[in-house]
C-alpha cells in the first residue's frame, strides 16, 4: 500500500487521541487487530421505513458488510438522511440538498477510507453522489433495485405510469373507483423502487452509465438472488479501490457526463436526472451545463422499449441484458475509455454484453424515437432554457402555437381546473407558475398536470404543458419543464397572462410569448413576489441560497469539492 490510510489518522497513534478513538469503538466488541491498518469502509444507509423503495436495506447491507469482510475490510454503517418521494412534504426534492450536506459531513468528519453508498428512492442516489463528490474519496453506489412488475387483471401495470393513466380514466368515467382501488395493491408488489423508467431507475443507470457502480446495478430487481450478490460484490470491490486510491474524481470526468447523458437519451430517463447530473457536477469541478444537454443528447435513438416511453418494465430490462447492453448498442456513440469503479473502462465492462430480448432492447434501426435526449428550448419565455422530453411527448404537439391558460400556483390550478366554464379546449397551452426551487419551494414535481376534466371526457389525452416545476420521471405528455428563471423571483414566466399566445418549436428550440418587450417590462413593474410558504429554519435557508435549475438547483454555497481533509482532532 502506496498511501497512508485516512482511518490511521484517527486509530493508528498511541497518544490519548489514538486511545479513545480505539477504546469507544471496541465496546461494540471490535479486537484489538480491527484497528491494525486494514480499511474503514463506510457503509452509507439511505435505510428507512418512510421510504418504502429503501425498506429492504437491513437485509442488502449484510451483503455489503460481507463482502467488505472478505476482502480485508472493516466495515461500518451509518446513517444520513432518507428522502423518500412518495411520503415527504412538500416535496423530495427541497430536501435533496440537505441529506447531500449530511452526507457530505458525515463521510469526511469520521475516520473511513472509503464509502459505499446505498441508494434507492429517486432523491437518495443524487444525494449521496453528491455528497460523496464533494469529499472525493473512494465511493462505489449500490442501488437496492426496482419491484417486480406491476401485475392487474392479467397485465402488466407500471409504478406511477399507470397511476397517471389509472387517475385520469377515472376523471374521464371510463375506471371505476373499485377497479383503481384494486389496482393500488397490484401496483407494489415486492420491495423496491419504480419498475418504470422513472427518476430511481434512471439514477440507478446514470450512476452505472458514469461509471460509479458494477455492471448490472441498475436493472436487478431487489428481491432477485443476483442483487445481494452484487451488493457483496461492490464491498469487495470498495477494499480494492482503497487499495488503489481510485477516487470520485478519476471517474466523474466531463467525458463520463457526456456518456451519461447519451445513455439517458437511450433509454428515455427521467427528465430529472438534468437537475441531478449538472448538481453533482458541480460538486466534483467538472464542466457541465445545460446546454450540454442539448449538446449531447441530440440524435439518440431511444432504443429501450419500456414505461413510460415504451410497454415492458425493468424486470424484462434486466433480464433482456441490462444497461450494458443499451451502452453496447450505442457504443460508437460514447467515449469507451471512461474509468469506471470495476478498474476498468466502459469498453472492457460492455464488452460481453448479449442482448436478450430485441423487442426490450431494440436495434437503432427499429428505435422507438430517433432523437429520444433532452432537449432544451429557449426564448423569451424561459431565457435560461426550460426542457422538454421527446420520447415522451406526442409528435403532432412539438411545434405548435396555442391560447395560454393560466394557473398561478398549485393551488390555483387545483382550484380551477375542473371548472366547467374553464376557457380551454385541446389546442391551449396550460401554463403553472410558482412551482420552480423557490417557488414551491423545492421544484416538486406538478409540472404533468391532469387535464380539465371536460377535456377528458371528449377523449383528450395529452396537451402542451408549461412550467418552472418537475415532472416524475414515470409521467408522460408534451410537458415543457424547469423554466428559467422561475416565476418566484420575477422570471418571464410570472408575467403570462390567461390569452396570450406561446408558440413551442422543439425542433428549433424555441420557446417564444407572442407578447412585446415593452408590455412585459409594463406587466413586470406590477409584479409582487409571493411570499414564503414557510418561515424560517431549513425551508428559509433553501430558498435564499437555492440555484435556479439551470444550474442543477443546489444550495450555492454547496457547489464545489472541498476534499476530505480534517486538519484538527476532536480532543
Amino acid at each position: 500500500m502506496v498511501h497512508k490510510l485516512r482511518s490511521q489518522h484517527w486509530f493508528g497513534g498511541l497518544d490519548k487521541d489514538g486511545f479513545i478513538h480505539r477504546s469507544w469503538m471496541k465496546n461494540n466488541g471490535l479486537p484489538d487487530d480491527a484497528f491494525d491498518g486494514r480499511p474503514i469502509i463506510g457503509i452509507c444507509n439511505t435505510f428507512s421505513e418512510l421510504t418504502p423503495c429503501n425498506a429492504h436495506f437491513r437485509g442488502l447491507i449484510e451483503h455489503i458488510k460481507a463482502g467488505v469482510l472478505e476482502a480485508g475490510g472493516l466495515p461500518l454503517e451509518f446513517p444520513v438522511f432518507s428522502c423518500g418521494e412518495s411520503n415527504l412534504r412538500p416535496t423530495a426534492m427541497l430536501f435533496r440538498n440537505l441529506a447531500s450536506m449530511d452526507v457530505e459531513e458525515s463521510i469526511r468528519g469520521n475516520p473511513i477510507d472509503g464509502v459505499v453508498l446505498m441508494a434507492g428512492c429517486d432523491k437518495t442516489t443524487p444525494s449521496l453522489v453528491m455528497g460523496a463528490a464533494s469529499c472525493d474519496m473512494p465511493s462505489i453506489v449500490v442501488s437496492g433495485g426496482p419491484m417486480l412488475n406491476g401485475r392487474f387483471k392479467g397485465r402488466q401495470i407500471g409504478s406511477g405510469t399507470d397511476v397517471w393513466k389509472f387517475s385520469e380514466d377515472v376523471r374521464a368515467g371510463v375506471m371505476s373507483e373499485q377497479e383503481f382501488s384494486e389496482a393500488e395493491s397490484a401496483m407494489s408488489r415486492s420491495p423496491g423502487h419504480c419498475m418504470t423508467m422513472g427518476t430511481a431507475s434512471t439514477m440507478a443507470s446514470m450512476v452505472e452509465a458514469l461509471g460509479l457502480a458494477l455492471p448490472g446495478n441498475a436493472t436487478y430487481p431487489a428481491v432477485d438472488a443476483h442483487r445481494a450478490r452484487l451488493a457483496r460484490l461492490s464491498g469487495r470491490r470498495i477494499v480494492e479501490m482503497v487499495k488503489e486510491d481510485l477516487r470520485l474524481s478519476a471517474i466523474l470526468t466531463r467525458e463520463a457526463f457526456a456518456n451519461a447523458i447519451r445513455v439517458n437519451g437511450a433509454i428515455g430517463g427521467s427528465t430529472n436526472a438534468v437537475v441531478h447530473l449538472l448538481a453533482i457536477a458541480g460538486r466534483i469541478g467538472a464542466q457541465l451545463s445545460l446546454d450540454d444537454w442539448d449538446k449531447f443528447g441530440q440524435n439518440i435513438p431511444t432504443i429501450l422499449n419500456l414505461m413510460p416511453s415504451g410497454k415492458y418494465l425493468m424486470e424484462d430490462f434486466c433480464y433482456a441484458g441490462g444497461l450494458p447492453v443499451v451502452m453496447k448498442e450505442i457504443a460508437d456513440l460514447i467515449d469507451l475509455d471512461c474509468m469506471t469503479v470495476t478498474g476498468k473502462t466502459v469498453g472492457e465492462n460492455i464488452a460481453s454484453a448479449v442482448n436478450y430480448n430485441s423487442d426490450v432492447i431494440l436495434p437503432r434501426e427499429k428505435a422507438l424515437t430517433d432523437n429520444g435526449g433532452i432537449v432544451v428550448v429557449r426564448g423569451n419565455l424561459a431565457p435560461d432554457g426550460a426542457i422538454i422530453k421527446p420520447s415522451a411527448a406526442t409528435k403532432s404537439l412539438m411545434k405548435h402555437r396555442g391560447r395560454a391558460v393560466v394557473f398561478e400556483d398549485i393551488d390555483h390550478y387545483k382550484q380551477r381546473i375542473d371548472d366547467p366554464d374553464l376557457d380551454i379546449d385541446e389546442t391551449c397551452i396550460m401554463v403553472l407558475k410558482n412551482c420552480g426551487p423557490k417557488g414551491y419551494p423545492g421544484m416538486a414535481e406538478v409540472g404533468n398536470m391532469a387535464l380539465p376534466q371536460k377535456l377528458l371526457r371528449n377523449g383528450v389525452r395529452d396537451m402542451i404543458r408549461l412550467s418552472d416545476a418537475r415532472m416524475s420521471g414515470t409521467a408522460y405528455g408534451t410537458v415543457v419543464l424547469h423554466a428559467a428563471p422561475e416565476a418566484a423571483i420575477g422570471g418571464p414566466l410570472a408575467l403570462v397572462r390567461d390569452g396570450d399566445w406561446i408558440e413551442l418549436d422543439v425542433e428549433a428550440r424555441k420557446l417564444h410569448l407572442d407578447v412585446s418587450d415593452a408590455e412585459l417590462q409594463l406587466r413586470l413593474k406590477d409584479w409582487n413576489a409571493p411570499q414564503p410558504a414557510m418561515q424560517g429554519g431549513y425551508q428559509s435557508l433553501y430558498v435564499e441560497r437555492v440555484m435556479q435549475a439551470n444550474h442543477g438547483a443546489d444550495l450555492d454555497f454547496l457547489v464545489g469539492c472541498r476534499g476530505h481533509a480534517i486538519p484538527r482532532e476532536s480532543h
